[in-house]
């Protein structure tokens, strides 16, 4: 087999074929051909696309977890400056505002204990709970009520937990 340099059609040499007209030999896909690249593509992305969708609560449980153990590690520096931690009724708002009912703090660090100057909502857009003094001897609780918005639950319902945090 060899090539003829002199022009832009290349060939075996067995056939001539002037290099200004069109060969009948495409050199583009067949429409099977394309179909059947298509197919193979959407067979991956429906096997990959299922195993992701499936992690999305999963995702947001973490996502509530993590930003719980950030409220109560703000709420140890909370506590560390002024003696206690912040009421029930001051709420995870002392973080970011210093409280001016009930006990207000003393050494109320200038700026608050969170970044940002608000309270997130949880990963499902509902308030964090938090209690002070908790039940059964916890300083705090803290609680994200899971999917569904109410006390309780199991699964992608179930309420996620500082005390209960894995």
């Amino acid at each position: 087999m060899f090539y003829r340099r002199d022009s832009l059609c290349y060939t075996s040499g067995l056939e001539d074929v002037p290099p200004n007209q069109e060969n009948d030999d495409s050199d583009g896909f067949t429409f099977i051909e394309l179909m059947v690249v298509i197919i193979i593509l959407g067979m991956l992305v429906s096997i990959v696309g299922f195993k992701f969708l499936g992690r999305t609560e999963e995702a947001k449980r973490t996502a509530a977890g993590l930003q719980t153990r950030t409220f109560v590690n703000a709420l140890q520096l909370y506590k560390l400056d002024n003696g206690k931690y912040p009421s029930s009724d001051q709420g995870l708002e002392a973080l970011v505002k210093k409280p001016s009912s009930g006990n207000a703090p003393k050494k109320w660090v200038k700026g608050g204990y969170l970044e940002g100057g608000k309270i997130p909502l949880d990963p499902w857009g509902n308030p964090y709970v938090y209690t002070s003094p908790g039940s059964e001897s916890r300083d705090v609780e803290i609680k994200s009520l899971g999917a569904d918005g109410q006390e309780g639950g199991d699964g992608d319902n179930a309420d996620v937990e500082s005390w209960n945090l894995r």
